[in-house]
């Protein structure tokens, strides 16, 4: 026959030896004997590496051109209205000399979230000299050229995927592209999502002419 006393001093012995199986049996995390952490599990990790990332930043093989600091960098760009965002970087001078002849800075400058498709040097380059000087002594004509390179809102590369814009000057354009490769109307976008104050530029290889 148990006694009392040997039932109390029993219980006690028998609690701890449940407990200590039940951590035994434990498959958490708890340590090995050993000290060791337990195996991770074979199951792999989802990745989506594999996804393309939507760019956020300034792309093209045109950004290599650009400043690397300065007023005319990526940085001291996003500081300053369109117009004169575009009158600190080197590769658009041409640009910023027919909008000031247009008289076109004060309307880029005081628009409000705008994207500007921007020819280059190189771009009016491609343009005869004789076609290129008539269009520059005739305001109208500048203007409407100029104007058909600006449409509403910022937009993204994701818009520009396959995109259709009216124009400031009335007209439209479409786009086409993905990843860094798009192209506005027959130009490509040489250097793209470039922020300013009051606009998104697209740095473009060719200008654009209304009615093509």
């Amino acid at each position: 026959m148990i006694t009392n006393k040997r039932l109390t001093v029993a219980l006690p012995l028998l609690a701890l030896a449940v407990s200590l199986t039940a951590c035994g049996n434990d498959t958490g995390a708890a340590p090995s004997a050993s000290g060791a952490a337990p195996a991770p599990s074979s199951t792999p990790a989802v990745t989506d590496s594999a996804v393309e990332p939507v760019a956020d930043t300034p792309f093209g093989t045109a950004c290599s051109a650009v400043p690397a600091s300065g007023e005319g960098s990526f940085t001291g760009m996003a500081d300053d209205p369109v117009a004169t965002a575009a009158s600190n970087n080197p590769v658009l001078s041409t640009l910023v000399a027919a909008v000031k002849k247009a008289g076109l800075v004060d309307t880029l400058n005081s628009a409000d979230g705008i994207t500007v498709f921007a020819p280059t040097n190189d771009a009016f380059a491609k343009i005869d000299k004789k076609t290129l000087d008539k269009v520059l002594a005739d305001r109208k004509a500048l203007t409407d050229i100029l104007t058909y390179h600006v449409v509403a809102g910022r937009k993204t590369p994701a818009d520009l995927a396959s995109g259709s814009f009216a124009t400031l000057q009335g007209g439209k354009i479409t786009t086409t592209g993905s990843g860094q490769d798009y192209t506005v109307g027959d130009a490509k976008v040489a250097c793209g999502n470039v922020p300013t104050r009051n606009a998104t530029v697209y740095i473009i290889d060719t200008v654009l002419m209304p009615g093509k």
